[in-house]
């Protein structure tokens, strides 16, 4: 009875496992390919479009109004500025975001312009909407799948999906005469393919796995968050107190050096990261990050366009407190991890599409010798 009851349950996550990969390999196949090439998307970015990064010197020194100048030039009557990011790093350039005059389309966001400016000279070096490039469309297709509305939440069903593929792959592949140091050795069976599937399924599973859960919290995070017990501030729309979210502010009454002067001298010697424009609501304000010197973590600055004054600073590990966020997301995507762990996470991107069309023939081969024992 107990040997029935396992072979039971080893047909039901075999049929599981099989119709998951088999029935979800269409959608899994894109999802993981683009997530595989989002973990080198800087030097993807650069390689693909190196004009951009030809800068004059390493280092941006001059005020944040000329860089503010330079891209409300380059951007015209098209969009209205509403962020400029200085350089993470020496050799980078300055990133002006705007956003496209005009109302979107129903149910779309506002879209966007980006310039890349020189930090040395405020020349500009390439104005773009990268949503539309090749690297915009990878993010789409891997946070959507390019499916309007409910595409995140298709995407981390799927992660769901993936998750339970982990899981019942791991039951069949582990020996039923709990031999694991064998089953670990390379000729496990003697078809080279069957062989391909269960080493690598083994070895990539845990970070698989990882990649799985984090994209289900990415993909649902006021429930996740409700899920850890994490509180989230409100959202912020056009009439919140600092606007965020709404429309640009058409005349700013403060100055763009006079509010990062303003959230520079709160830190002695931090450095600017970036100045977020006020955007129309009751009380607009400028968002300025800094790097603090020997800090881990940046801190948002919030500057009362009305008065110039600070109204709240805080460090930037996610909203309302929330700190696991970041972290999910730094697993999910590798970004700002060990060199090790951004290859483990670029493998676990290839995971669906190598396992499921080795499983696929793998089943098939499998129908076949039952067809021909079946034959008198």
């Amino acid at each position: 009875m107990t040997t029935s009851l396992s072979g039971r349950l080893r047909r039901l996550w075999l049929d599981v496992h099989l119709w998951i990969g088999v029935g979800l390999l269409v959608a899994l196949i894109p999802l993981g390919i683009s997530g595989s090439l989002l973990v080198w998307h800087e030097p993807l970015d650069q390689l693909l479009h190196p004009h951009r990064f030809a800068v004059s010197q390493a280092t941006a020194e001059l005020p944040p109004s000329r860089y503010l100048a330079a891209a409300r030039a380059a951007f015209g009557d098209r969009a209205t500025v509403t962020q400029l990011r200085l350089p993470d790093e020496e050799g980078g350039p300055v990133i002006a975001s705007g956003r496209v005059n005009g109302q979107p389309a129903p149910g779309a966001r506002p879209a966007t312009l980006t310039a890349w400016i020189d930090p040395g000279t405020a020349r500009v070096l390439d104005v773009a909407q990268p949503r539309n490039e090749f690297l915009g469309v990878m993010h789409r297709l891997h946070g959507s799948l390019m499916i309007p509305g409910v595409g995140r939440k298709v995407v981390g069903w799927l992660g769901w999906a993936m998750t339970v593929s982990c899981l019942t792959g791991l039951w069949l592949w582990w020996p039923r005469n709990g031999a694991v140091l064998k089953a670990l050795r390379w000729r496990r069976s003697p078809s080279t393919l069957d062989n391909l599937h269960h080493m690598f399924g083994f070895w990539i599973l845990m970070p698989l796995l990882a990649v799985s859960l984090t994209g289900v919290y990415i993909s649902f995070p006021q429930t996740s968050r409700g899920l850890f017990g994490i509180e989230t501030s409100g959202p912020r729309g056009p009439g919140g107190p600092g606007g965020r979210g709404g429309s640009p502010l058409a005349a700013p009454k403060l100055d763009i050096d006079a509010a990062g002067a303003a959230a520079t001298s709160t830190i002695r010697g931090a450095r600017l990261l970036s100045i977020a424009l006020p955007s129309a609501g009751e009380r607009p304000s400028w968002r300025v990050q800094l790097q603090a010197p020997g800090a881990d973590k940046p801190v948002t600055v919030q500057i009362d366009d009305a008065s110039g004054r600070v109204r709240q600073a805080r460090t930037r590990p996610g909203q309302g407190g929330d700190t696991l966020s970041p972290l999910m997301r730094k697993l999910h995507d590798g970004g700002g991890t060990w060199p090790l762990w951004q290859v483990l996470v670029f493998l676990s991107g290839l995971a669906p599409p190598l396992l499921g069309g080795t499983g696929i023939v793998m089943w098939l081969r499998r129908r076949a010798r039952r067809r021909a024992l079946a034959r008198p």
